[in-house]
């Protein structure tokens, strides 16, 4: 594995464990309790830092293979879910989730900066890195 594989590697750990402990502080510190698609979220999220844990201590891409597909994934299910709290037609959906409906929004920074959508961001690095390392993996 090249040194810039490593390095991106490095930064894609990195990116899931700050989304991690971001989800963790939202639900834990703040006291949001997270909605049925957050859930999905997690459990999409949260073993990437494993994966991509120890493909860099092993310094083979291959242990963190099922991270492409979880991203992708990832990146399917927080963009719904941004969809259920931003576009009107997907709104109703979200409502009847669970106990927390899926449309409701915790944080609304700037009036489009939701945790969805920072979930969205995290999946997306995340998925793109990954296949820069696929393509760049010698």
């Amino acid at each position: 594995m090249s040194e810039r594989v490593q390095k991106v590697l490095f930064f894609t750990w990195v990116t899931s464990v700050l989304a991690t402990f971001g989800s963790l502080f939202f639900s834990e510190v703040m006291d949001f309790i997270p909605c049925e698609k957050c859930w999905y979220q997690r459990i999409l999220m949260y073993p990437l830092v494993l994966l991509y844990g120890i493909a860099l201590a092993r310094k083979d891409l291959k242990y963190g293979a099922a991270g492409l597909f979880m991203s992708g994934l990832g990146v399917l299910v927080a963009a719904y879910h941004y969809g259920m709290q931003k576009l009107p037609f997907l709104k109703e959906a979200g409502d009847g989730c669970s106990v927390v409906s899926c449309g409701s929004t915790y944080i609304n920074w700037g009036g489009f900066i939701t945790i969805p959508l920072l979930s969205f961001i995290a999946f997306t690095i995340i998925f793109v890195c990954h296949l820069w390392m696929v393509k760049n993996n010698k």
